[in-house]
């Protein structure tokens, strides 16, 4: 079956197999009802990260419940790179703007950290995955980044996965982002990128995160970002040189 890219998508958390029977959310069912007025029989596309996307057809939409049957599969599964996302939330919606650009730009985990400098520490975990899951039904995603729990910077450091390399976005540094990440190949193939909060790191924490074995420090440029514009870009530097931005995707692959 050709893939249509103009169907609605769901991300679904349940099985999707020939014939698999699928339980709505009230939250979808609005969606479908109230806002892309659909109806019973109805076919959209429904992912759920590890089966691919399928067609599934609307069995049942009521006010407050419905339902729907998988049908056939449209696009097979694939990977993005085991690249995390650490930063520091900010304010509203710029905190919305990079856990939805992270989406976009292939991030497989989202890593809220809290540092000295950070403004925001009551953060709302099911907003993040809101967000994330909204991103990834409208760019085409076949999957959604995982969400982590906001853990102090040091907490998270202190626990950091053996053979993880980090890419500490410097305010400070002077190493070229492009040519560093591009001095990285074959070191590894799981990364995180760190970015820190308004105001950037204090020097304590530039130092602790330092004595990470494998962190590598990079410059993002002469001038100061935001904390949101320095996620997007250095997410978008590790696609371009150490990601899946370097090779044409497959047919049906996105």
């Amino acid at each position: 079956m050709a893939y249509d890219p103009s169907k609605i998508r769901l991300f679904i958390d349940q099985p999707l197999t020939p014939g698999a029977d699928i339980a709505l959310t009230g939250d979808q069912v609005h969606y479908l009802r109230a806002v892309m007025r659909q109806r019973e029989g109805d076919r959209l596309h429904a992912f759920n990260g590890r089966d691919g996307e399928w067609t599934i057809a609307l069995t049942a939409l009521g006010k407050k419940s419905g339902a729907a049957r998988a049908e056939a599969s449209v696009r097979m599964q694939s990977s993005v790179p085991d690249l995390w996302l650490v930063f520091a939330p900010i304010k509203g919606a710029r905190l919305d703007f990079i856990v939805q650009k992270a989406t976009e730009l292939g991030a497989a985990a989202l890593v809220p950290a809290l540092t000295d400098r950070t403004i925001v520490r009551n953060i709302n975990e099911d907003r993040l995955r809101a967000n994330a899951v909204e991103a990834a039904e409208q760019c085409e995603c076949l999957g959604v980044p995982e969400v982590q729990a906001a853990r102090p910077l040091r907490n998270i450091l202190g626990d950091w996965p053996e053979g993880r390399g980090l890419i500490f976005c410097d305010e400070g540094g002077d190493r070229p982002a492009l040519e560093t990440l591009q001095g990285l190949r074959g070191q590894g193939d799981s990364w995180a990128v760190l970015t820190g909060p308004e105001g950037g790191f204090t020097d304590a924490e530039r130092d602790m995160i330092r004595r990470l074995p494998r962190a590598v420090p990079i410059s993002l440029g002469p001038r100061i970002m935001r904390a949101d514009t320095a996620a997007v870009a250095a997410l978008s530097l590790f696609q371009a040189t150490l990601g899946d931005w370097a090779t044409p995707p497959r047919s049906g692959q996105v």
